[in-house]
């Protein structure tokens, strides 16, 4: 890893914030001896915490200031009133190139708006996505957008194509990623005429690695693919609906082995075996969703993730810095090949 990167860290983000953000910190800089942090937050709620650490005191520097974005703000309210709170000052430090990057567990809306605002986008790029981890079956996958942009034409998704492709190749180490578009059939046929020319633009593309065409929704556990392209609608609904499926099978576990004396018997017994599903399952590894797209590095986490799922948050902004993502896929786009004459036949 590079030497010297500085993370900005919005300390009042999130349902225990400060606690997460300050613990999040002192996790992530045991992983990240090189990597210092800039933390913005109310004084008297932030320092405690900070006092109580030694591994921190040399390696955070603090800003304060009283203000901070709720998560019950709507994103232009925050952009508007929220020019001195934690979570603006911490991505103006980005802009200013006082920090190599953004993680913030506060409202993903106000986040979204203000990155945007400060940040720009890349050369080419419509709009940013919000991208994420998914465990499969082969390890995991990258999808990409998770509700930034509920309505998306064929544009938008070649430009989450190429955006994904690039993170798949730096930071998950895949040199020949396939990509895929999340449709309701994996025929060429199949689904909104928007996607079909997506497709068929995609296949123009001068990519590395391979667009498979149209995968379908089982395909995200199996891991078909490196990468899934879709809207912002249909990727939040897919992301809830796994939170939702994850929490439901646990607590049938849990139900399960409750159930009488053999059951709680057949636990202890399979413990082992239990405790490793549940690290591989456990969301907190996977999260920190990658604002893509943007001239600079944000990160979302979790509102209601814990430390390590925090510090977590952090190591993707470290790692996306240590690739140096933002210039290759700013390469990507200048790179890309559009076909025009291909895009209209596809709507013909």
């Amino acid at each position: 890893m590079s030497a010297h990167i500085t993370i900005a860290l919005d300390a009042m983000g999130g349902d225990d914030a400060p606690g997460i953000v300050v613990h999040g910190a002192e996790i992530a800089s045991q992983r990240y001896p090189d990597v210092r942090f800039l933390m913005f937050g109310r004084e008297q709620e932030v320092m405690p915490l900070l006092n109580q650490t030694t591994r921190l005191k040399d390696v955070v520097e603090f800003i304060h200031t009283d203000d901070k974005v709720l998560s019950s703000d709507k994103p232009a309210i925050a952009l508007r009133s929220g020019r001195k709170s934690s979570m603006r000052l911490a991505i103006n430090a980005v802009h200013d190139g006082r920090a190599d990057g953004i993680v913030s567990a506060g409202n993903t809306g106000a986040l979204m708006a203000m990155s945007k605002f400060v940040l720009k986008t890349l050369p080419g790029v419509d709009r940013p996505a919000i991208a994420s981890f998914f465990p499969t079956l082969r390890g995991e996958s990258l999808m990409m957008d998770l509700g930034a942009n509920l309505s998306c034409d064929a544009d938008n998704l070649v430009d989450f194509a190429v955006m994904g492709n690039a993170f798949a190749r730096c930071v998950l180490g895949v040199q020949e990623p396939s990509v895929g578009i999340l449709n309701v059939g994996s025929e060429d046929v199949k689904g909104h005429e928007y996607l079909q020319v997506a497709s068929s633009m995609l296949r123009q593309a001068n990519l590395p690695g391979e667009f498979v065409g149209f995968v379908e929704g089982d395909d995200i556990g199996k891991g078909t693919v490196d990468v899934i392209v879709t809207d912002g609608f249909t990727g939040n609904v897919a992301l809830k609906t796994a939170e939702g499926t994850a929490k439901l099978i646990t607590e049938f576990f849990r139900q399960t082995f409750k159930s009488s004396f053999l059951a709680s018997l057949g636990y202890i017994l399979a413990s082992s075996a239990l405790n490793k599903l549940k690290k591989r399952v456990d969301p907190r590894l996977y999260n920190g969703a990658i604002f893509l797209g943007l001239n600079g590095i944000a990160v979302k986490s979790h509102g209601g993730t814990d430390a390590i799922g925090f510090a977590n948050a952090i190591g993707v902004a470290v790692d996306m810095r240590d690739q140096d993502i933002v210039r290759k896929i700013r390469e990507d786009f200048d790179s890309l090949t559009r076909d025009p004459i291909n895009e209209q036949a596809a709507f013909e």
